[in-house]
């Protein structure tokens, strides 16, 4: 043997020595001594993968929560988009084409909570085809304008910058990087498409409201493309959209999903914050990438269309814990926006909850809505309990009594709607709705008794009846435009609806 041979046998020896020796000084344990094993560990099934059936089962349920979470956060989207494509459909599109409810809304129109107490002037604006837009507001409306996840951009009328007084406003896309002129009122959109919502009041006329004034001024509204000449700027069109049958809702099938995909498509990417992209990337739909779900997917995304409404309905049955909805300690009516702002935030969280429990029935959500503005809001507390907390039904007669001297520098007014989706109840009345405008017949107090069910008594006066439909629930809105000081000291407060027997 050599003499390395010999060397190297001797380290080997001397390694295998000191191991053995190791060992026999390395603590041995019991299996009751054992660290335990992490607790996620034995949750996911002792450190195993999954039976491939479950994990395929799992990954199904995970894609039906985050379609359900993507129809409830995209709801104000689809909810303004409904009413676009069911009012182009009906009038055309165009930044110059106005649709005006010239002889007021009735339920002929599929619209949420849509107000017969008004001149509806309603139109969209696409600011990706025209480039910035001027809107010349006329004076004294009550309005909006909002992109299309409907975030108000600006107030229109005595709250917004106009005070009132009518005037131009500049309305920019969300890509704009040109000059501003002065003198406009300008905002900037996240979204290319744009959503203008005026409402004009009407005048006293005998013993009922003369829409005619309000038609006038609406139709003094005039949108053109700042940068056009004169003389390439469409004319106006004001298409008079009472009396039509409009379906103006959103979609209740997986077209839902293909509307979302196409608006997704064609905005830009930052009009919809990171986290709730990577929801809807998660169910398939991404910017400027097909859109293919699988069979399966295709049942999932069905299911969630049809039991997403469900859910926010029983919310919006079952109410709130905290009871930040009541608007009263003594009474049955509800704060849509459950005391918190027109963007849906409470004191340190967006209140996605109330949000979606918003846009399933109404939609257009402003700051003149919200804010304590005496003399220049609005104000929309509404009930869909009687006096004793029970559901108002359609075939029981009901009585609402309006204290003398309502708190609305402008008007009030009282609507019944559909609990569901928020449309008008389809009957003979056509519009289920009534107002200060008219001659109701006043109690020997001065209070003023509004009557509700499918008949009218014999003694009620047809401006203090609203008609109802058996077997189907409803709920009353009360709109106080203007509304003044007493409302918001609730030394003002309307009666809960009465069950009459």
């Amino acid at each position: 043997m050599t003499h390395a041979l010999k060397k190297l046998s001797v380290a080997m020896a001397l390694t295998a020595s000191t191991l053995a020796i190791a060992l026999c000084f390395t603590p041995m344990v019991s299996a009751e001594e054992q660290a335990p094993s992490s607790a996620l560990l034995k949750q996911l099934n002792n450190g195993n993968w999954l039976d491939p059936k479950e994990a395929e089962s799992l990954r199904d349920e995970l894609y039906y929560q985050r379609a359900i979470h993507a129809y409830m956060t995209m709801l104000p989207a689809l909810n303004v988009i409904g009413l676009r494509d069911g009012s182009e459909k009906a009038f055309g599109s165009g930044y110059n084409v106005l649709p005006i409810w010239k002889q007021r809304m009735d339920s002929r129109a599929m619209v949420p909570t849509p107000n017969a107490d008004v001149i509806y002037s309603m139109s969209y604006l696409d600011l990706k085809k025209t480039g910035p837009l001027v809107v010349k507001a006329p004076p004294n409306v009550i309005g909006m304008f909002t992109d299309f996840f409907q975030r108000t951009l600006t107030d229109v009328g005595a709250v917004g910058p106009d005070r009132a007084r009518g005037g131009l406003y500049l309305i920019l896309p969300p890509d704009y990087t040109g000059p501003v002129p002065a003198s406009y009122f300008a905002v900037k959109s996240r979204t290319y498409n744009v959503f203008l919502f005026f409402r004009t009041v009407m005048a006293k006329g005998e013993g009922k409201p003369d829409p005619a004034p309000a038609v006038k001024s609406a139709e003094t509204t005039r949108v053109y493309p700042l940068w056009a000449t004169e003389k390439d700027v469409k004319p106006m069109e004001f298409p008079d959209a009472s009396g039509k049958a409009l379906n103006m809702m959103y979609p209740t099938d997986n077209e839902y999903w293909t509307k979302l995909k196409a608006f997704v498509d064609y905005e830009p990417v930052e009009a919809i914050d990171p986290e709730l992209r990577g929801v809807l990337a998660s169910i398939g739909i991404i910017k400027g990438e097909p859109f293919k779900p699988t069979e399966q997917q295709q049942a999932l995304l069905k299911k969630a269309v049809e039991m997403a409404p469900r859910m926010i309905l029983a919310n919006r049955q079952l109410g709130r814990e905290d009871k930040r909805n009541l608007y009263y300690a003594d009474r049955q009516y509800e704060n849509t926006w459950a005391g918190g702002t027109a963007e849906w935030m409470q004191d340190s969280y967006l209140d996605v909850s109330q949000r979606a429990n918003f846009f399933q029935f109404a939609y257009s959500s402003a700051p003149a809505m919200v804010m304590h503005t005496t003399g220049a809001g609005s104000k929309y507390p509404f009930t869909a309990r009687d006096k004793d907390g029970k559901y108002l039904e359609g075939g029981g007669t009901y009585k609402l009594r309006l204290p003398p001297n309502a708190p609305a520098a402008l008007f009030w007014a009282v609507t019944a709607y559909n609990i569901t989706d928020g449309t008008m109840p389809q009957t003979k009345q056509l519009m289920p709705s009534t107002n200060g405008y008219y001659d109701i017949p006043k109690q020997s107090d001065g209070s003023i008794e509004i009557w509700f069910g499918p008949d009218k008594p014999a003694d009620v006066a047809d401006s203090a009846f609203i008609q109802t439909i058996p077997g189907r629930n409803f709920l009353v809105a009360l709109r106080l435009y203007g509304a003044e000081d007493a409302f918001y000291d609730q030394t003002w407060k309307p009666d809960d609806v009465i069950k009459v027997k």
